[in-house]
């Protein structure tokens, strides 16, 4: 086997892996973007803005299950939502740190681009943190990275190589540049808001 089929066998494993922690988000008939299962007993993260006012949400899982959903908490200024499904034993998708990622490490962003299912883009990470030049209104960490999000991407799982979770992604800042909230501000984000009551998996 060549180098470039094992690097994209490789590849095509990360995405199928993560595509079992996807979820998509709905609002009434509207799909309006993605998340990721965080802990097995039902808790989701995605955006704020995918969520709105919180009206009439629905979560699809990878198992063809439609489940309605409610916010648990939400920061606008971080752009980041939690939300909870009645669910037991699912595939919450592995974390990683933010801080360890580096410029040049690959990432990989899924979501449902267009309404798409499980479509993924994969780029190289520019740089983590908010002082980025062309990016003034990024009051938390991000991580920024040269791969294309669409919409429906919002809200969904930006992993690195081996599928863990660094981020949530955000938004576009061009054609070429994605920024996703850094992981370590989901953790930060989810301790604040949930307390005593989040799961350990968030530390």
């Amino acid at each position: 086997m060549s180098t470039l089929q094992q690097l994209n066998d490789e590849l095509a494993s990360v995405a199928s892996g993560v595509q079992r922690s996807l979820v998509r988000i709905v609002s009434g008939r509207n799909s309006v973007g993605a998340g990721a299962i965080w802990h097995s007993d039902g808790l989701i993260v995605t955006n704020a803005h995918v969520v709105g006012r919180g009206h009439d949400l629905q979560v699809r899982l990878a198992d063809g299950r439609t489940l309605p959903a409610h916010v648990l908490a939400h920061s606008h200024e971080r752009d980041l939502a939690a939300l909870a499904v009645e669910a037991k034993d699912l595939p919450a998708i592995p974390l990683g740190r933010s801080r360890a990622l580096k410029p040049g490490d690959f990432v990989m962003a899924l979501g449902y681009p267009w309404g798409v299912a499980n479509g993924a883009t994969g780029g190289i990470v520019i740089g983590v943190g908010k002082d980025f030049p062309e990016l003034p209104h990024l009051a938390y960490d991000g991580v920024v990275a040269n791969l294309r999000l669409r919409p429906g991407h919002s809200g969904g799982p930006l992993v690195d190589f081996q599928g863990r979770l660094v981020g949530v992604n955000m938004l576009m800042n061009g054609p070429e540049i994605g920024v996703a909230i850094a992981v370590d501000v989901v953790k930060e984000f989810l301790r604040d808001r949930l307390g005593s009551s989040t799961p350990e998996t968030i530390v």
